[in-house]
């Protein structure tokens, strides 16, 4: 049923909590293929030239926001040997992988991504934010849920709290 399966992951151990019912689908489902995503955001840099006005000059409109699209660099190539690592773990246990870094808005990227790689099944870790955290940080796997025409498996990641 689930021939190509997307699974985004970001670095954190929070997110790899899905690689287990990732491996346990692909072998239930005769899974053809694994993707692995991860997405980098743009680097957004403004203008380091600073100009004094003096108080008769009129305000100067604000300069535009120069987005530097960051196609190859340390955050890509740290990006890949992530997943590669992921990878090979799960090629050992008989799954085909295929890696893919992608830059841009992540739920963005992620949703429209397994449109195009004819994904059947997004499986994400939803970090389980609330409250004030999650409308600072949003949640890329809510918007995923929500722009993707993919099936999207959200898995909850359970976060440890220390012993008092």
């Amino acid at each position: 049923m689930y021939k190509r399966l997307l699974v985004p992951l970001d670095g954190s151990k929070l997110a790899e909590c899905v690689l287990p019912h990732v491996s346990e689908i692909a072998k239930g489902c005769a899974t053809e293929e694994v993707v692995l995503v991860s997405v980098t955001e743009r680097i957004v840099a403004a203008s380091s030239e600073r100009k004094v006005i003096q108080p008769t000059e009129p305000i100067p409109a604000p300069e535009p926001v120069v987005r530097v699209p960051v196609i190859v660099g340390k955050m890509q190539r740290q990006a890949e040997r992530y997943l590669n690592r992921i990878a090979n773990r799960m090629v050992k246990k008989g799954i085909k992988v295929r890696t893919e870094v992608r830059l841009g808005d992540p739920a963005d990227e992620i949703a429209k991504f397994a449109e195009e790689d004819s994904d059947d099944l997004i499986i994400i870790a939803s970090h389980g934010r609330s409250g004030f955290s999650r409308w600072t940080h949003g949640s890329v796997a809510e918007r995923v849920f929500r722009y993707s025409k993919v099936p999207v498996l959200m898995v909850r990641a359970l976060v440890s709290t220390p012993s008092a």
